[in-house]
């Protein structure tokens, strides 16, 4: 019976808003028991946490880019059940996902900071950067971001159902459903998984075509970009445009207004006002005048940082309009520390949540341990880790759910924006209390190492509760097991990333170095900061004004300011499959057909982003094994550029073909 319930597949209200009165009830009932914790999900999970830390550790300080996990772990966890023939896998499949996916978190929480202590070390010998220094602040980061996300699980999953896209959330989902159901689940997403995967792999790994059509394939395109600094770029990888669809029309609208108002006012009105004025802002080495600078430039020099005051202005908006939440999660757990709790067996095993009390307590814990590595094992200096700690603790546990928030809506986690304006923060602060210099460096980009893995965490934890939500786990267990995933791949990270300074190096002057791209951003913002110099304050106000009158105009804020952060030919064509979303949802006069549409279309835009991100990961393997086709002089000539568009029409008439196809 347990069996045939859970190959009915997903319930029809699992992606739309729960009418009055309405509830939602998962694939696995909320009454019965599954299997999930045992030693073979454990055992897979803590495989899965090594193995992608280890991957996505090198991968990402080699080309700046950590690919997520959950959905490349979710498709080995529904292989390897599937082969040993495990009766009711699912639960266990979430758990492995689960306890796996910490890798990406830690990663991206790691490598965007702490390589910056060996960058740094060229100019300032005396910092010291070991294994228990990296894995400390890894652990700690990771441990705070799944405490302080916890009490925000029930209105993030259940109180918004509907309301929210989670985009990589729905195509995990999708993902283990077709391995616990296959049939007319798994077809379209196995179909449009080979599709996806095929055309990004031949792309990422042959160079058939360029990855980007960009309005300089045109004459007057290129002097536009030169002359007005206007360019227009998309994206033409099956994943983004899946990632597009799933996200819907509406957040994809604003995601994309936020980037073209940079893009297309911001940009060329800066080139315009200053033109040949070299405008340093905060302390920023800028020898090159304004007009002279490409639109790329002045993005990522001036226009990126009004993102930056943006999302974090949004944040703090999102934060005072969620306070009534966070005063009853901290009530919740004060009742629960004096002693009234409801018994655990009166609550659902689909709504079981670690206790207030232990969460309150661990907390607490985790902080005098963070407390205790900072005062002696980073600035040896009680005044200095008193102020660190209270800095750490209110920006992660504020900026929770922001990266939540952020997950929700466009899958994207804006972890390193919201990291800078940490060090930013952190540089000033600890500056203003004496601790400049070398000292000061080492000191913020520590804490910097922990706020970030804590944002990652957050962000990369609701996906999974989101995940267990749809499905009917028991988010207990994904809470307890998820502490073991974080220390596995703190532990994993720190041992690959002294492995790869050793071997490598981190340092641009050293041939043949790692490029951490991220890491020597932070590097080149802390180092003027910690010697005296400013931080562009002004275009953070500029963003955070900005964010304020949107709120007014009830336009969603973080969505806006993400867009405004996020690079153009990424956001360009969320809109598209948001497009697509909207077309193949309403060409029909009959409602139930244009559901049935959207439903296969969610399953497509799965396939494309499950595909495109595994074979990324193996696009990218093989390249660094030394298989590397591409031809550099083929992907300048404009031609690769019209390719890649003609390639993009025949995909986007693919996903729309297939969503009326009743075989696809």
């Amino acid at each position: 019976m347990e069996e045939k319930e859970m190959l009915q597949g997903l319930p029809e209200n699992a992606f739309r808003e729960l009418k009055e009165g309405e509830s939602y009830e998962p694939m696995m009932s909320a009454g019965k028991q599954y299997p999930e914790v045992n030693g073979w999900s454990v055992t897979w999970g803590v495989l899965m946490a090594m193995l992608f830390s280890a991957a996505a550790a090198y991968l990402g300080l080699k080309v700046g880019q950590v690919f997520e996990a959950a959905i490349p772990i979710a498709i080995i966890a529904v292989g390897v059940s599937t082969a040993a023939k495990r009766s009711k896998a699912l639960g266990e499949n979430v758990i492995i996902q689960s306890i796996g996916a910490c890798s990406g978190a830690v990663v991206a929480g790691a490598i965007f900071t702490l390589p910056a202590i060996y960058i740094l070390q060229a100019k300032y010998p005396d910092m010291q950067a070991d294994f228990l220094k990296i894995f400390m602040a890894s652990a700690l980061g990771g441990i705070l971001g799944i405490l302080f996300l916890i009490p925000f699980r029930k209105y993030f999953v259940s109180e918004m159902h509907g309301k929210y896209p989670f985009p990589e959330a729905t195509a995990t989902t999708q993902v283990l459903v077709s391995g616990a159901k296959g049939g007319d689940q798994a077809k379209p997403l196995l179909l449009a998984g080979v599709v996806g995967g095929l055309y990004d792999f031949f792309v990422a790994t042959f160079g058939w075509w360029n990855e980007n059509f960009t309005s300089r394939v045109i004459g007057w395109g290129e002097v536009l970009a030169d002359k007005a600094k206007l360019v227009f770029k998309i994206n033409t990888s099956a994943a983004v445009l899946g990632l597009g669809y799933i996200i819907g029309l509406k957040y994809a609208l604003y995601i994309t207004l936020g980037s073209l108002c940079v893009w297309w006012l911001i940009v060329p009105g800066m080139a315009l006002i200053f033109g040949d004025q070299v405008l340093s802002i905060g302390g920023a080495e800028v020898t090159t005048a304004v007009g002279n600078m490409s639109p790329e430039a002045i993005f990522k020099t001036y226009a990126r940082s009004i993102g930056i005051g943006g999302i974090a202005m949004a944040g703090i908006i999102g934060i005072i309009r969620s306070w009534g939440i966070i005063k009853n999660a901290v009530g919740l757990a004060a009742k629960e520390l004096k002693g009234d709790k409801s018994t655990e067996s009166e609550t659902l095993r689909t709504q079981r949540d670690l206790s207030f009390r232990f969460i309150a307590i661990a907390s607490i814990t985790a902080l005098l341990v963070t407390f205790v590595f900072f005062w002696l094992g980073v600035m040896h200096n009680l005044l200095f880790a008193v102020v660190a700690i209270l800095l750490v603790t209110v920006i992660a546990f504020l900026f929770t759910t922001v990266a939540a928030n952020a997950i929700a809506i466009v899958g994207s986690n804006p972890v390193s924006g919201m990291t800078l304006m940490t060090l930013i923060l952190a540089s000033v602060v600890m500056a203003a209390v004496g601790l400049n210099g070398s000292d000061g460096m080492l000191a913020a980009l520590i804490m910097g190492g922990v706020v970030c893995t804590a944002l990652s965490m957050a962000g990369c934890f609701i996906t999974d509760l989101k995940i267990g939500y749809w499905l009917g786990t028991t988010p207990k267990k994904q809470q307890q097991w998820k502490f073991l995933g974080t220390l596995v791949s703190a532990a994993t990270v720190g041992g690959v990333m002294m492995l790869l300074n050793q071997t490598y190096g981190f340092d641009p002057n050293q041939e043949g170095h790692l490029v951490a791209p991220q890491a020597n951003a932070m590097a080149a913002v802390i180092e003027p900061m910690m010697n005296g110099a400013g931080a562009p304050w002004l275009l953070y106000g500029i963003g955070a004004l900005l964010a304020i009158i949107l709120t007014w105009m009830k336009i969603p804020a973080l969505a806006f300011a993400l867009g405004m952060f996020i690079p153009l030919e990424l956001n360009v064509p969320l809109l598209v499959g948001g497009a697509v979303n909207w077309f193949v949802t309403t060409r029909s006069e009959d409602k139930a057909v244009n559901e049935r549409r959207g439903e296969k279309g969610t399953l497509i835009a799965s396939g494309f982003i499950a595909g495109g991100a595994l074979m990324g990961v193996v696009s990218a393997l093989l390249r660094f094994g030394g298989f590397n086709p591409i031809n550099e002089s083929w992907l300048a000539n404009p031609l690769s550029e019209v390719c890649s568009l003609i390639a993009y029409i025949l995909l986007i008439a693919y996903f729309i073909w297939a969503t009326k196809n009743k075989k696809a």
